[in-house]
């Protein structure tokens, strides 16, 4: 079970409060370790200062030595004395501001805002208090903004509980019900799993990496192993601390919640796949193409477009001739991808994506049936698939097909032993680039000559395609590799 400690650094601090045998002051937290060896222990520490070597950082300090899950953690109080971080790009901040600030404030240079666990009063703000709080997970915490031109922030402060008014009390009291609730899951089930792992989906995904068929096999693989599988959403942010691995079955960006969790689960010391440094690397294809060329991996020809650079549109033909393939750096399942056989075609369609990118990828045209996808984890080839083109398209997704036609071609499973030797070589050398994690590596082989496409971060599992030759052993297998790094990690090992 979950036990939830909150600690307090002068009994008086919670006086406004109901008495609750959760709340212990700092001094009895430090003196008298709480939580049992069958529990799991969360603190939330609201001493009245983080001060490097003080009470409340010792709080912070012994809770993760004793294996409790804190906030904030040590390296969050480390991080909010770093001013150079305060300078974080919210998006669209000079006009949230001006925006908030009422009519006649023109002339203010400073404002701010108090923040209980990521929420604020001002639901104008409440977006910015949110990207906030997932970078300094703290209890309580005051935004300070300057302007000179523009607004910025100029500080990010944690808050002591006794420095609250009636109102701010209220409020904070409000939000620390709701985040506890949602944070502490509801007593478990008879059974007790070693481990927990957050299985991030989206239900309402149009393409997710995973059907649910194959969520569902995740969540058994992980029982027979003694790992709970809890599949959550992009708003169960704040219960990440739950947790010791998080499993991304969502597909992932780097500007969007995915990469948030993905950083944040790393913070916390959890086992992450996709890790965040896969997902920089692989969601972005240009990174990409360049880390494959500079590890002398084989990749189609390749020129970069840059926004308003009409001559390199024009030389790119010449160096590479058509057809060609534009793609934005960021695209997923075929998406942002197109396929230009003139000059206007390409004049058109670079117009188009420029529209989403300063740059963009332009290759070569490669033909073949099927693309190769060579599944790995932990640097050994898991599957190997075929994918055929969509019936009379170019690619393997066909978004544009009307209904009633396929918009997907179709696939064959086959053992990686059975797949070309020099395919899963060349799949193996591209994921020794990137990392560890799980990947799924796209391939075109023409005669003996197999090239990189990309490499994706989070590939496609899905019942009946990636396991039709593996079954259930497919899962279990990824499942595995979860246990063995959080039973490294709870042994202190690296790797």
């Amino acid at each position: 079970m979950t036990r939830l400690v909150i600690v307090v650094e002068k009994a008086s601090d919670w006086g406004s409060y109901y008495p609750s045998v959760d709340v212990v002051t700092a001094t009895d937290y430090l003196r008298e370790p709480v939580g049992g060896d069958d529990e799991r222990t969360h603190v939330i520490n609201l001493c009245r200062s983080y001060k490097y070597l003080g009470t409340g950082y010792y709080v912070s300090l012994l809770a993760e030595a004793r294996g409790h899950r804190v906030m904030p953690s040590v390296r969050t109080v480390n991080d909010l004395r770093r001013r150079s971080l305060y300078g974080i790009a919210i998006d669209d901040l000079n006009a949230k501001l001006t925006h908030f600030l009422p009519a006649g404030g023109r002339d203010t240079t400073d404002f701010g805002i108090l923040v209980y666990f990521g929420e604020t009063a001002y639901p104008a703000l409440q977006d910015l208090a949110r990207q906030v709080f997932e970078m300094f997970p703290c209890p309580l915490l005051r935004i300070e903004f300057e302007r000179e031109r523009v607004w910025q922030i100029s500080s990010v402060k944690p808050v002591g509980l006794h420095t609250l008014d009636d109102a701010q009390e209220d409020a904070f009291a409000a939000e620390l019900d709701r985040f506890s609730k949602k944070l502490w899951r509801k007593p478990r089930a008879r059974r007790l799993y070693r481990y927990d792992v957050a299985m991030l989906v989206d239900p309402n995904e149009a393409m997710p990496p995973s059907n649910k068929k194959a969520l569902k096999s995740f969540i058994s693989a992980g029982k027979e192993l003694g790992i709970e599988v809890d599949p959550i959403g992009k708003n169960d942010y704040q219960r990440l601390a739950e947790y010791d691995g998080l499993f991304i079955r969502e597909t992932t960006a780097s500007d969007n919640h995915t990469y948030s969790f993905a950083h944040r689960a790393e913070r916390e010391g959890m086992v992450v796949i996709d890790d965040p440094s896969s997902i920089l690397r692989c969601t972005n294809k240009i990174f990409l193409n360049d880390l494959m060329v500079s590890r002398k991996l084989a990749v189609p020809r390749t020129e970069i477009l840059y926004r308003d650079d009409t001559k390199g549109l024009k030389e790119v033909a010449s160096k590479l001739g058509y057809p060609l393939v534009l793609k934005i750096p960021d695209g997923s399942f075929s998406r942002g991808v197109v396929k230009v056989e003139s000059e206007d075609q390409l004049e058109k369609a670079a117009g188009e994506l420029f529209q989403h990118s300063a740059l963009l990828l332009v290759q070569e045209f490669v033909y073949t049936d099927f693309d190769w996808r060579i599944g790995v984890l932990n640097r050994e080839p898991l599957f190997a698939c075929k994918y055929y083109m969509s019936r009379g398209h170019w690619q393997i997704y066909n978004h544009g097909a009307t209904k009633g036609t396929d918009k997907s071609g179709g696939f064959e499973t086959i053992p990686t032993r059975d797949a070309p030797a020099e395919v899963v070589k060349l799949a193996l050398k591209a994921t020794n680039a990137v990392g560890d994690g799980l990947y799924g590596v796209d391939l075109k082989q023409v005669g003996d000559k197999a090239v990189v496409i990309e490499v994706n971060d989070n590939p496609s599992i899905d019942a009946g395609v990636e396991d039709k030759y593996l079954g259930e052993d497919l899962y279990r297998r990824i499942m595995q590799e979860f246990l063995r790094r959080m039973e490294r990690k709870r042994l202190g090992i690296n790797g």
